[in-house]
Protein backbone atom coordinates (compact mmCIF):
# COMPACT_ATOMS: atom_id res chain seq x y z
CA UNK A 1 0.00 0.00 0.00
CA UNK A 2 1.46 3.42 -0.94
CA UNK A 3 0.56 6.30 1.53
CA UNK A 4 1.35 10.13 0.66
CA UNK A 5 0.34 11.51 4.33
CA UNK A 6 1.82 10.71 7.66
CA UNK A 7 4.55 9.31 9.12
CA UNK A 8 5.54 6.12 7.10
CA UNK A 9 7.37 2.73 7.01
CA UNK A 10 8.05 0.24 4.11
CA UNK A 11 5.41 2.94 1.90
CA UNK A 12 2.73 2.27 4.92
CA UNK A 13 1.35 4.50 7.83
CA UNK A 14 1.87 4.07 11.07
CA UNK A 15 0.00 1.53 13.06
CA UNK A 16 -2.92 2.95 14.83
CA UNK A 17 -5.28 4.26 11.48
CA UNK A 18 -8.40 2.35 10.24
CA UNK A 19 -8.03 0.43 6.90
CA UNK A 20 -9.90 2.23 3.78
CA UNK A 21 -11.02 -0.48 1.94
CA UNK A 22 -11.80 1.80 -1.10
CA UNK A 23 -8.92 3.22 -0.98
CA UNK A 24 -6.68 -0.04 -0.59
CA UNK A 25 -8.63 -0.81 -3.98
CA UNK A 26 -7.85 1.64 -6.01
CA UNK A 27 -3.87 1.94 -5.28
CA UNK A 28 -1.70 0.66 -8.35
CA UNK A 29 0.00 -2.43 -6.17
CA UNK A 30 -3.57 -4.06 -5.54
CA UNK A 31 -4.37 -2.97 -9.13
CA UNK A 32 -1.49 -5.01 -10.77
CA UNK A 33 -1.77 -7.49 -7.99
CA UNK A 34 -5.44 -8.53 -9.01
CA UNK A 35 -4.18 -8.62 -12.57
CA UNK A 36 -1.82 -10.99 -12.08
CA UNK A 37 -4.26 -12.90 -10.18
CA UNK A 38 -6.26 -13.25 -13.03
CA UNK A 39 -3.81 -13.84 -15.83
CA UNK A 40 -2.64 -16.62 -13.50
CA UNK A 41 -6.33 -17.86 -13.88
CA UNK A 42 -6.78 -17.53 -17.11
CA UNK A 43 -3.46 -19.51 -18.10
CA UNK A 44 -4.55 -22.84 -15.56
CA UNK A 45 -7.90 -22.72 -16.54
CA UNK A 46 -7.22 -22.91 -20.61
CA UNK A 47 -4.58 -25.53 -20.09
CA UNK A 48 -6.43 -28.10 -17.64
CA UNK A 49 -9.33 -27.63 -19.44
CA UNK A 50 -8.16 -27.50 -23.18
CA UNK A 51 -4.73 -28.03 -23.28
CA UNK A 52 -4.74 -32.23 -23.52
CA UNK A 53 -6.17 -33.81 -26.42
CA UNK A 54 -6.23 -37.66 -27.78
CA UNK A 55 -4.13 -37.77 -30.84
CA UNK A 56 -5.48 -40.51 -33.75
CA UNK A 57 -2.41 -42.56 -33.09
CA UNK A 58 -2.38 -42.53 -29.12
CA UNK A 59 -4.71 -43.31 -26.70
CA UNK A 60 -3.32 -41.21 -23.85
CA UNK A 61 -3.81 -37.54 -23.92
CA UNK A 62 -1.28 -34.70 -24.85
CA UNK A 63 0.12 -31.37 -24.42
CA UNK A 64 -1.37 -29.36 -27.50
CA UNK A 65 2.29 -27.36 -27.16
CA UNK A 66 4.26 -30.19 -29.56
CA UNK A 67 2.65 -33.01 -27.53
CA UNK A 68 5.71 -31.25 -24.77
CA UNK A 69 3.73 -32.79 -21.35
CA UNK A 70 6.50 -31.17 -19.37
CA UNK A 71 5.45 -27.38 -21.17
CA UNK A 72 1.99 -28.05 -20.09
CA UNK A 73 2.73 -29.17 -16.36
CA UNK A 74 5.09 -26.44 -15.97
CA UNK A 75 2.67 -23.47 -16.95
CA UNK A 76 -0.12 -25.18 -14.58
CA UNK A 77 1.67 -25.34 -11.91
CA UNK A 78 3.52 -21.42 -12.64
CA UNK A 79 -0.27 -20.55 -12.55
CA UNK A 80 -1.43 -22.39 -9.94
CA UNK A 81 0.92 -21.25 -7.95
CA UNK A 82 0.86 -17.47 -8.83
CA UNK A 83 -2.78 -17.12 -8.27
CA UNK A 84 -2.48 -18.41 -4.26
CA UNK A 85 0.43 -16.04 -4.24
CA UNK A 86 -1.77 -13.11 -5.45
CA UNK A 87 -4.38 -13.95 -2.82
CA UNK A 88 -1.43 -14.38 -0.02
CA UNK A 89 0.01 -11.18 -0.84
CA UNK A 90 -3.28 -9.35 -0.92
CA UNK A 91 -4.36 -10.41 2.40
CA UNK A 92 -0.48 -9.61 3.55
CA UNK A 93 -1.42 -5.98 1.76
CA UNK A 94 -4.08 -5.73 4.29
CA UNK A 95 -2.27 -6.78 7.64
CA UNK A 96 1.10 -4.65 6.71
CA UNK A 97 -0.30 -1.46 8.12
CA UNK A 98 -1.36 -2.84 11.58
CA UNK A 99 2.17 -4.16 11.74
CA UNK A 100 4.07 -1.52 14.54
CA UNK A 101 7.21 -3.41 14.50
CA UNK A 102 9.20 -2.33 11.72
CA UNK A 103 11.14 -5.56 11.33
CA UNK A 104 8.20 -7.07 10.45
CA UNK A 105 7.21 -4.83 7.68
CA UNK A 106 10.93 -5.04 6.21
CA UNK A 107 10.40 -9.10 6.04
CA UNK A 108 7.19 -8.73 4.93
CA UNK A 109 8.15 -6.41 2.25
CA UNK A 110 11.17 -8.37 1.37
CA UNK A 111 9.51 -11.62 0.77
CA UNK A 112 7.24 -9.69 -2.12
CA UNK A 113 10.64 -8.36 -3.12
CA UNK A 114 12.32 -11.62 -3.71
CA UNK A 115 8.77 -14.03 -4.40
CA UNK A 116 7.58 -10.87 -7.58
CA UNK A 117 11.36 -11.11 -8.62
CA UNK A 118 11.43 -14.80 -8.93
CA UNK A 119 8.03 -15.29 -10.63
CA UNK A 120 9.06 -12.42 -13.32
CA UNK A 121 11.66 -14.85 -14.01
CA UNK A 122 9.60 -17.95 -13.89
CA UNK A 123 6.93 -16.51 -16.23
CA UNK A 124 9.73 -15.39 -18.48
CA UNK A 125 10.81 -18.97 -19.08
CA UNK A 126 7.31 -20.23 -19.18
CA UNK A 127 6.49 -17.53 -21.80
CA UNK A 128 9.82 -18.99 -23.73
CA UNK A 129 9.38 -22.71 -23.51
CA UNK A 130 5.20 -22.15 -24.48
CA UNK A 131 6.45 -19.91 -27.78
CA UNK A 132 8.98 -22.51 -28.89
CA UNK A 133 7.03 -25.65 -28.33
CA UNK A 134 4.03 -23.56 -30.05
CA UNK A 135 6.16 -22.99 -33.28
CA UNK A 136 7.37 -26.76 -33.45
CA UNK A 137 3.47 -27.70 -33.00
CA UNK A 138 2.45 -29.54 -36.79
CA UNK A 139 -0.57 -31.20 -36.24
CA UNK A 140 -3.04 -28.01 -35.57
CA UNK A 141 -6.32 -29.51 -37.18
CA UNK A 142 -7.31 -30.78 -33.72
CA UNK A 143 -6.16 -28.26 -31.31
CA UNK A 144 -7.80 -25.64 -30.01
CA UNK A 145 -5.89 -22.82 -31.04
CA UNK A 146 -7.60 -19.92 -29.03
CA UNK A 147 -6.24 -21.57 -25.60
CA UNK A 148 -3.20 -22.48 -26.64
CA UNK A 149 -2.50 -18.53 -27.73
CA UNK A 150 -4.53 -17.04 -24.50
CA UNK A 151 -2.01 -19.32 -22.65
CA UNK A 152 0.96 -18.18 -24.41
CA UNK A 153 -0.21 -14.33 -24.29
CA UNK A 154 -0.63 -14.43 -21.00
CA UNK A 155 2.01 -15.40 -19.59
CA UNK A 156 3.68 -12.53 -21.02
CA UNK A 157 1.41 -10.35 -19.33
CA UNK A 158 2.09 -12.10 -16.63
CA UNK A 159 5.87 -11.09 -16.98
CA UNK A 160 5.12 -7.65 -16.47
CA UNK A 161 2.62 -7.49 -13.73
CA UNK A 162 4.48 -9.38 -11.45
CA UNK A 163 7.80 -7.47 -12.71
CA UNK A 164 5.53 -3.93 -11.85
CA UNK A 165 4.97 -5.50 -8.31
CA UNK A 166 8.83 -6.13 -7.92
CA UNK A 167 9.49 -2.88 -9.32
CA UNK A 168 6.94 -1.60 -6.28
CA UNK A 169 8.37 -3.82 -3.63
CA UNK A 170 11.98 -2.35 -4.27
CA UNK A 171 10.67 1.11 -3.87
CA UNK A 172 9.07 0.83 -0.73
CA UNK A 173 11.95 -1.69 0.95
CA UNK A 174 14.37 1.39 -0.20
CA UNK A 175 12.17 4.37 1.30
CA UNK A 176 11.78 2.15 4.27
CA UNK A 177 15.38 2.03 4.52
CA UNK A 178 15.88 5.56 4.61
CA UNK A 179 12.43 6.36 6.74
CA UNK A 180 13.44 3.81 9.68
CA UNK A 181 15.65 5.15 12.30
CA UNK A 182 13.99 2.65 15.22
CA UNK A 183 12.93 -0.31 15.44
CA UNK A 184 9.41 0.10 16.87
CA UNK A 185 6.77 2.74 16.35
CA UNK A 186 4.33 4.05 18.95
CA UNK A 187 1.77 6.42 18.87
CA UNK A 188 2.71 10.10 19.05
CA UNK A 189 1.13 11.65 22.44
CA UNK A 190 -2.22 13.53 21.56
CA UNK A 191 -1.25 17.07 22.35
CA UNK A 192 2.22 18.43 20.55
CA UNK A 193 1.79 21.17 22.31
CA UNK A 194 1.82 20.51 26.07
CA UNK A 195 5.64 20.83 26.93
CA UNK A 196 5.64 17.99 29.12
CA UNK A 197 4.05 14.34 28.25
CA UNK A 198 0.93 13.32 29.94
CA UNK A 199 2.45 10.59 32.02
CA UNK A 200 5.38 12.75 33.12
CA UNK A 201 3.32 16.26 33.98
CA UNK A 202 4.62 17.07 37.32
CA UNK A 203 1.99 17.66 40.13
CA UNK A 204 1.07 21.00 41.63
CA UNK A 205 3.52 22.74 43.94
CA UNK A 206 2.53 24.67 47.00
CA UNK A 207 5.24 26.04 48.97
CA UNK A 208 4.90 27.12 52.62
CA UNK A 209 5.56 30.26 53.43
CA UNK A 210 8.19 30.85 55.61
CA UNK A 211 8.20 34.53 57.53
CA UNK A 212 11.63 35.18 59.02
CA UNK A 213 12.36 35.97 62.86
CA UNK A 214 13.23 39.37 63.25
CA UNK A 215 15.59 40.77 65.95
CA UNK A 216 15.67 43.75 67.63
CA UNK A 217 18.76 45.94 67.55
CA UNK A 218 20.76 45.99 70.85
CA UNK A 219 21.36 49.49 71.97
CA UNK A 220 24.61 50.51 72.17
CA UNK A 221 24.20 52.85 75.04
CA UNK A 222 23.94 50.02 77.70
CA UNK A 223 25.92 49.10 79.77
CA UNK A 224 27.87 45.30 79.39
CA UNK A 225 26.75 43.82 82.30
CA UNK A 226 30.04 42.21 81.83
CA UNK A 227 32.04 44.49 81.91
CA UNK A 228 34.11 44.75 84.84
CA UNK A 229 34.26 47.76 86.78
CA UNK A 230 37.50 49.72 87.16
CA UNK A 231 40.47 49.10 89.91
CA UNK A 232 39.97 51.61 92.97
CA UNK A 233 41.94 51.58 96.42
CA UNK A 234 40.23 51.71 99.56
CA UNK A 235 41.27 54.45 101.50
CA UNK A 236 43.13 54.13 105.12
CA UNK A 237 40.80 54.81 107.97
Amino acid sequence: MEETGGATAYGVTLAGGGFDFHKFVRQPQTIVRILSWLFALVVFACITTEGYINPAHSPEAKCIFNQNDSACHYAVGIGVISFLACVAFLVLDVYVPFMSNAQERKHAVLVDLVFSGVWTFLWFVCFCFLTSQWGLTHDESSIPHDAARAAVAFSFFSIATWGILAYFALGRFRRGVNEVTIPTYTEPPSDLHTPYPPTYAPSSYNPTTYTPTTYTTYPSNVPDMHQQPPFTTNPQA
